[in-house]
């Protein structure tokens, strides 16, 4: 069924239009085709997290435009990163209300996801977004990144972790290339501190096992403030005492 006949048909005149603004600037910024399912799917997700929203804290943006810039259209700047080459299986860190995981799976039906998210209220909204979506190949866990990075079955083996808002680069690369197999990549979501940030962390990079590859300005709409992607290559195996104990890298950065 065509996108434009299912927002045509759907009963929130404000919903339509601002989801037919997202369908357009998805196409036009990022290349992002989806179809009416998928723009159904992200009507839902929208809905249930206002809803939660009401009674939980979940993410400090609220308002219809803003989810869809900040939230929808910024998930989907991560396209720019891997072009027609979609990770096999992505991890999300610090994924907070499923952002950019849910969105990437939406648009990646066949992509593997795991997402990442310490607060318990959070995670359990991401496993209520899945069951509801019905999206299938996702793994909520509920955890820290420094305990999963020490775990077999998590160490190494992911092609693509992805993170935004979650901590300082230094830190961040060290939650975040253990998780990731050599020859994988790491995106972070980053705002005007990204150049900087990079370029401190380039050492801690090389500790564990990464290299820095390059930085992809983002521009969305309606939105002043500079974004980066910042993409990591895993060149190397992470020495076996990364991550360090829990609350350790915050503390200590490399």
């Amino acid at each position: 069924m065509a996108t434009s006949f299912l927002l045509r048909h759907s009963k929130d005149v404000r919903y339509n239009h601002l989801m037919e603004s997202l369908v357009h600037e998805a196409l036009s910024l990022f290349n992002v085709h989806m179809t009416g399912r998928q723009v159904m799917a992200l009507i839902t997700y929208e809905r249930e997290l206002l809803d939660w929203n009401q009674k939980f804290n979940l993410t400090a943006i609220r308002d219809v435009e803003s989810i869809r810039t900040k939230h929808f259209l910024d998930s989907f700047s991560c396209v720019m990163a891997w072009r027609a080459n979609p990770p096999r299986h992505l991890i999300d860190v610090g994924t907070g209300a499923g952002f950019p995981g849910i969105p990437l799976k939406i648009i990646y039906p066949s992509m593997q996801l795991t997402l990442v998210e310490s607060v318990g209220k959070k995670a359990m909204f991401c496993q209520h977004v899945v069951r509801v979506l019905g999206l299938e190949g996702v793994n909520v866990i509920q955890a820290r990144a420094e305990d999963l990075g020490q775990k077999k079955e998590h160490r190494e083996v992911y092609d693509w972790a992805v993170a935004r808002a979650v901590a300082n680069l230094n830190v961040l690369s060290e939650y975040l290339l253990p998780l990731v197999k050599v020859g994988g990549t790491v995106l972070a979501q980053k705002g005007e501190s990204g150049p900087a940030e990079a370029q401190s962390a380039e050492n801690a990079m090389k500790l564990l096992g990464g290299k820095l590859k390059q930085l992809i300005p983002v521009n969305l709409p309606g939105v002043a403030d500079d974004r980066y992607l910042v993409l990591i290559d895993k060149v190397a195996a992470t020495p076996p005492k990364y991550p360090r104990n829990a609350g350790i890298p915050a503390k200590t950065p490399l």
